[in-house]
C-alpha cells in the first residue's frame, strides 16, 4: 500500500504536468543548448510502432502570434503552435489563404510567419553529451527534436549506396555526431555526420531497452484536428493577423500558449515543445523556388526582416484579403 508521502507526491507530479500544458518526462535532449565548437554523439533507435517505416515522425505546426492573453497578461507576447492539417494529407485553410500572399512582394514576409514549420521527432541514447544537464531522467532512451537542416544530413546518408545498414540497427548500426559551429551570429550544424564506423549496441544500453522499452513516437505527436478544432485554428489565425490578444474563453478549450491549461481542465496533447530559441538557427536561404511552394524552415533572419519591412500591409488589409477570398468561395 502506497504511503500518504507518495501520493501526495503523484498528486503534486499530475499537478505539474496540468500546469504546464503538456505532459513532460525530461527524456528531450536540448542540443541546440550545447556549446559552441563541440559535438554530442547520439545513437538513434527504432520506432515503438514496428509499422513506422522510418524511425522518426515528421511533425508540421503552424505558429501563431499574439501580443498578450485578454483578461490575464496583455503586455507579453504569447505564441500558440497548432498542428497543420496537412501533415495528415488534408487541406489546410491556413496554408490556403496564404499560399498566394507568397505572390505579392508586400505580403510575402508576413506569410512566412504563418507557414508551417517542419520538425522530427527521433529517440535513442546520448552516447558522449557536451551538454551540461541538471536533471538527466532515469531512462537514458532520450528524444530528439530535429530540425529540417539538420535531418537533410540525416537522411541524405540513408540514400548513400555506401552506407551499408541501417543506422539503427543493434549489431551494425551507426552513431551520429551532432557539431555545433559557429557561421557569422548563427549557429550552424553542417559539419555534423555519421561515424565512418559500425558499433554494436553495449550491454548497458541492450539492458535499458529491455527494462524500458521504446518510446512509440506517435504519442508525441498532435492530435489530428476535426472540424471544430479546423474552425478554431482560423478563427485564432484571423485574430493572429488583426493582432488581437489570444482569448482563453474562446479557444482556450482547444490550443493553448505554452503554461497554460486548457480550459475545459484537460492537459495539452503529449507534443513535444518546440525548443525555446537560445542560439540562432543554421543560416539557409528562405526564398521560395516557387511562390506556390515555399520553403518551410524561416529562420531569424527572415523574422529580422519582417519587422524591418517598409512595405509590411497593415493587418486590416490583409484581413480583407481574407474576408474577399471567403465571400468569393
Amino acid at each position: 500500500m502506497a504511503t500518504l508521502a507518495e501520493i501526495r507526491a503523484k498528486l503534486l507530479e499530475q499537478e505539474t504536468r496540468k500546469s504546464s500544458g503538456f505532459v513532460s518526462d525530461n527524456a528531450i535532449y536540448a542540443f541546440w543548448n550545447i556549446p559552441e565548437g563541440t559535438t554530442s554523439t547520439l545513437r538513434f533507435l527504432p520506432d515503438g510502432d514496428e509499422e513506422n517505416t522510418f524511425f522518426w515522425k515528421e511533425r508540421q505546426m503552424i505558429r501563431l502570434a499574439f501580443p498578450g492573453v485578454k483578461g490575464q497578461d496583455e503586455g507579453r507576447n504569447v505564441t500558440v503552435q497548432v498542428p497543420c492539417v496537412e501533415m495528415w494529407g488534408d487541406a489546410c485553410p491556413v496554408h490556403a489563404e496564404i499560399r498566394p500572399w507568397f505572390k505579392d512582394p508586400n505580403l510575402e514576409n508576413e506569410g512566412r510567419k504563418y507557414w508551417k514549420k517542419r520538425s522530427y521527432i527521433f529517440q535513442g541514447f546520448v552516447v558522449d553529451g557536451s551538454l551540461p544537464e541538471d536533471s538527466i531522467p532515469e531512462n537514458p532512451i532520450r528524444r530528439f527534436i530535429i530540425n529540417p537542416s539538420i535531418f537533410k544530413i540525416i537522411s541524405a546518408a540513408l540514400m548513400d549506396p555506401d552506407f551499408p545498414e541501417i543506422p539503427t540497427d543493434y549489431e551494425r548500426g551507426t552513431d551520429f555526431k551532432l557539431t555545433k559551429t559557429q557561421k557569422g551570429q548563427y549557429a550552424d550544424y553542417s559539419t555534423s555526420n555519421w561515424s565512418r564506423k559500425e558499433r554494436a549496441l553495449d550491454q548497458v544500453e541492450r539492458d535499458a531497452i529491455d527494462a524500458n522499452g521504446l518510446f512509440t513516437l506517435n504519442d508525441f505527436m498532435p492530435k489530428r484536428p476535426g472540424n471544430d478544432e479546423i474552425n478554431v485554428i482560423f478563427e485564432m489565425f484571423e485574430a493572429s493577423v488583426a493582432g488581437e490578444l489570444y482569448d482563453p474563453d474562446r479557444w482556450g478549450a482547444f490550443y493553448t500558449p505554452p503554461g497554460m491549461s486548457r480550459t475545459d481542465g484537460s492537459t495539452q496533447t503529449a507534443v513535444t515543445p518546440t525548443p525555446s530559441v537560445v542560439t540562432k538557427p543554421t543560416v539557409v536561404s528562405d526564398k521560395p523556388a516557387d511562390a506556390e511552394v515555399p520553403k518551410e524552415e524561416a529562420t531569424t533572419e527572415d523574422e529580422d526582416a519582417d519587422e524591418k519591412s517598409d512595405t509590411k500591409p497593415s493587418a486590416a488589409q490583409i484581413l480583407k484579403l481574407i474576408r474577399d477570398r471567403k465571400a468569393q468561395a
